[in-house]
């Protein structure tokens, strides 16, 4: 079936202001709260949400074979479990009913006001019902800088970096959309130079420059993924901010690995960019070498070329950028990632989501956290206000965009931003 949403010369009769990252080529899904209390799925072309429910509710999907409800959940789990037929056919239904030269809704003035919402008019929501979370550690510039800074510079890589995606199973029940605060998490730590624990306030708090991929039902328990048909069980992306305790993950992270240093917050967001927006930005991975053993050998491009940029904003001052990366330098690719994640039977369930790792690129100023930026705290970060941070403080809003973009088209995902507040308080 053609992917006849991408066609680069297409326009829509809904104003694209330039640079924005919403164009009709991007068609992204998502669930918001419209001024009437009512939650809906949707989509966003410009600065305008699509309300997806009122579309079928009004016969625009005519045609398509989906359930009565399809759209007017409070999840996409559903409409991911149809599959990427199902996927591709709504993307070039909204693409040709948006198109400046239809007329069906656009000369609908009834309809049109039904539908369409201004982004600034709606809540944005959790996109899936999120039932698990696996977080991947795929940057080889990331693990490596890592590895420097704790362990021996000449072996900073573990011996089963170059042959496994290694990962570890997060926690789904504190990822939150972009906007929400996060609170600073209290924690064990241990002091230099003591030999007993604190109980406190994590003071090593600290941003993951991630993405994420979201997954349609993909096997049976038991059953595995060939890594050539991964790609198929992938419905989109989201930018990912992995919020990270340092200091309390020092002392927990021997033996069992990440823990309570990561899961009191991941921040996503709230629209997802399916794969087949993003097909016209694939470039090659990395050279993996030595060769992954042949369950996890693919061929092609497999990569994808997405800008990412981090700000720090502090209270009442205006935001620094931080970090320039590109999800093109990950080692270990998405469909890599699910094969991997399947090989020994486990179950993949539409809505999980597989988080990317830290994405480091080659070059200082493009680190993914500031554990790498500031070296561990021993090069401060200069602010627009003349502040410096050598991890994030109270107040400081943290903001993660991504764009992809050629000679023709934009296709972005918007941002993930989130404000640190000082520890919970019970009243």
């Amino acid at each position: 079936m053609p992917n006849i949403a991408n066609n680069p010369n297409r326009k829509s009769w809904i104003s694209v202001p330039e640079h924005s990252d919403f164009p009709i080529q991007n068609i992204p899904f998502g669930v918001f709260l419209t001024k009437e209390d009512v939650v809906t799925i949707g989509t966003r072309i410009g600065d305008c949400a699509i309300d997806m429910g009122a579309l079928q509710q009004l016969g625009y999907f005519d045609g398509i074979e989906l359930t009565d409800d399809m759209f007017m959940q409070d999840t996409l789990n559903d409409f991911i479990s149809d599959g990427k037929k199902t996927w591709r056919l709504v993307r070039n239904r909204l693409a040709e009913l948006f198109d400046e030269n239809n007329p069906k809704l656009r000369d609908h003035r009834e309809h049109r006001d039904i539908v369409i919402f201004s982004i600034n008019d709606i809540e944005m929501l959790l996109p899936v019902q999120i039932g698990d979370y696996t977080d991947f550690y795929s940057s080889k510039e990331h693990a490596t800088n890592v590895g420097k800074m704790f362990r021996d510079p000449a072996n900073a890589l573990l011996p089963n970096w170059l042959h496994i995606p290694v990962g570890y199973h997060g926690r789904s029940s504190t990822i939150v959309p972009s906007g929400i605060p996060v609170h600073r998490p209290m924690g064990q730590t241990l002091p230099n130079g003591e030999s007993t624990p604190v109980f406190g306030p994590s003071r090593l708090v600290d941003f993951e420059l991630e993405t994420a991929f979201i997954t349609t039902d993909a096997n049976i328990l038991g059953e595995n993924i060939p890594v050539n048909e991964a790609e198929d069980y992938i419905f989109g992306m989201v930018l990912l901010n992995d919020w990270s305790a340092r200091d309390i993950q020092k002392w927990e992270y021997v033996p069992l690995g990440p823990f309570l240093a990561k899961n009191f917050a991941t921040s996503i967001s709230p629209w997802i960019v399916t794969m087949d927006a993003l097909e016209a930005f694939r470039v090659k991975g990395p050279k993996q070498e030595p060769t992954p053993l042949p369950y996890l050998q693919q061929k092609g491009k497999h990569a994808y070329d997405i800008n990412l940029e981090v700000y720090i904003t502090p209270e009442n001052a205006s935001p620094t950028l931080v970090s320039k990366s590109n999800f093109k330098y990950m080692y270990w690719s998405m469909s890599q990632q699910l094969a991997h994640h399947t090989s020994n039977g486990c179950r993949v369930n539409s809505g999980d989501m597989m988080g990317s790792g830290t994405i480091s690129g080659p070059t200082e100023d493009s680190y993914g956290s500031m554990l790498e930026l500031t070296w561990s705290g021993q090069k401060p970060i200069k602010l627009s206000d003349g502040t410096e941070r050598k991890f994030i403080n109270d107040y400081d809003t943290v903001t993660m965009k991504g764009y992809c973009q050629n000679g023709s088209v934009r296709i972005g995902f918007g941002e993930v931003s989130s404000k640190l507040l000082p520890p919970f308080v019970r009243k």
